[in-house]
């Protein structure tokens, strides 16, 4: 279900990717970093739609940085299964990319924010 807001819908997807992700490894009976990554990748869109009904544009800017450290904690998670060999380099370089591209955005507000708020 689409929203017209572009990081409600890229973090939802990237939800569902990362919920797919964590099947897949559950599947292969790593359960601590599935576990792990599905908490920090899912929480970057809930932390998105909770910013968007923010009571205040400080809580607004607040949960807007705790999208962003979920989603740098999740890039870390997604290198550590790479380079432990749990998913290959074209699974890795698909998902991390989107990744990287929540990163980008989430700052980019950030600091749009930021610099609204001082």
């Amino acid at each position: 279900m689409k929203s017209n807001n572009i990081i409600v819908d890229k973090s939802k997807a990237f939800a569902i990717r990362i919920i797919k992700l964590s099947e897949y490894l559950r599947s292969k009976k790593e359960f601590v970093l599935s576990e792990q990554i599905k908490k920090s990748g899912t929480s970057i869109g809930a932390n998105v739609k909770e910013a968007i009904c923010g009571q205040s544009r400080a809580d607004f800017y607040s949960k807007i940085n705790i999208a962003l450290k979920e989603a740098s904690e999740t890039e870390y998670w997604l290198e550590l299964l790479f380079e432990t060999g749990y998913i290959n380099r074209l699974s890795f370089l698909s998902i991390y990319g989107d990744c990287k591209e929540l990163i980008r955005i989430l700052t980019a507000i950030s600091k749009t924010q930021k610099n609204d708020y001082n």
